[in-house]
């Protein structure tokens, strides 16, 4: 069902832009020691993972739950929102994994192709590998934009199959092919531009070291999302146009097929997309919940604190939710008074 959000941004913070830019761009980085993993996938390829605890911990006869974090399109362990998300979690006693799509930990993935909107796949296979290491352990998982979209494609793909007790999508890209023509105009072509230049870098990095198994045009001539995809995405990852990938890959068509129990937090004014990107309530199923709210921008959710100082909104309600499907803790044993 669809449902109004509890966010509520003060009257200076409800411009999307300033919630998304400051969000994005301006907060201090939230320090984070992390331990990284390498992830051996069935292709040859490989993932990294970094952990905020060592791999294996229990408490008490309990195993500590696990927080899968999927990053968006550009994102590392650099990114404002995953070292929050990281810091949030640990705060709880929980256990924190931001899981680093091919090609998004600093170094070129081995096999011409990247991470995209729909491989789901990576993801997928990371988390059953959890389940075999650790058969108790309750497993949650929260993505963001295009991890959103990913993760919604799984949990709609995979349904009780995938062992999570639930997932959060945030700010998710619901529709790949309206949110390719609404991030091109306007104001929002900035942010455009940034991801693009983003992709290219990525790209020539790649093909600087892997031969690509096509003729790649000339990188400075893909300006916007579609000509990127259909020039880049596409061919690579066995798509015919960036048209037919987005129709494949949005998360729009998998939502009826959630199973899991599954939050989706979205802003109506979300620069990066339209309102008519929204799903309607007859396209959830009723294990999804959509909480919708006017004002929030892109992956922000910007609230004000003691002297208006800005408070991670996102950061208390994503735990909020993880905690009403993670087993609470034993009260302390004090013995006899």
């Amino acid at each position: 069902m669809i449902i109004e959000s509890s966010f509520r941004p003060p009257s200076w913070l409800r411009n999307p832009h300033i919630q998304t830019i400051v969000a994005g761009r301006m907060r201090p980085q939230p320090p984070i020691r992390v331990q990284r993993e390498r992830i051996e996938l069935p292709d040859g390829d490989f993932i990294d993972v970094d952990w905020t605890a060592p791999l294996t911990a229990s408490t008490g006869s309990t195993s500590t739950p696990i927080v899968v974090i999927i990053h968006g399109l550009g994102g590392s362990v650099e990114s404002r929102y995953a070292r929050g998300m990281l810091n949030a979690v640990s705060a709880r006693g929980w256990r924190a994994v931001l899981v680093l799509l091919r090609g998004a930990s600093g170094e070129p993935n081995r096999q011409p192709r990247g991470y995209h909107s729909g491989d789901t796949a990576d993801v997928g296979f990371f988390i059953d590998l959890i389940r075999q290491r650790e058969p108790s352990t309750p497993i949650a998982a929260v993505g963001y934009s295009m991890g959103g979209n990913i993760l919604l494609k799984l949990l709609g793909e995979r349904g009780d199959s995938l062992p999570l007790v639930t997932g959060v999508a945030v700010s998710v890209p619901y529709d790949l092919s309206l949110c390719a023509h609404a991030i091109n105009r306007g104001f929002s072509r900035i942010y455009q531009r940034t991801l693009v230049n983003e992709l290219r870098r990525l790209a020539e990095v790649k093909f600087s070291n892997i031969p690509p198994p096509f003729e790649v045009p000339d990188m400075d001539n893909l300006r916007d999302f579609f000509a990127f995809d259909d020039a880049i995405t596409a061919p690579l990852n066995g798509f015919a146009s960036a048209q037919e990938y987005y129709d494949t890959c949005s998360s729009r068509h998998f939502l009826k097929d959630i199973t899991i129990p599954t939050l989706a937090i979205h802003a109506l004014d979300d620069p990066f997309m339209t309102p008519e990107v929204v799903p309607t309530e007859a396209e959830l199923s009723p294990a999804v919940t959509l909480e919708l709210s006017r004002h929030g921008g892109h992956v922000a959710f910007i609230s004000a604190g003691p002297r208006r100082r800005p408070q991670w909104w996102l950061e208390t309600r994503i735990p909020q939710h993880f905690a009403q499907y993670f087993p609470q803790p034993l009260p302390e044993h004090r013995g006899d008074a």
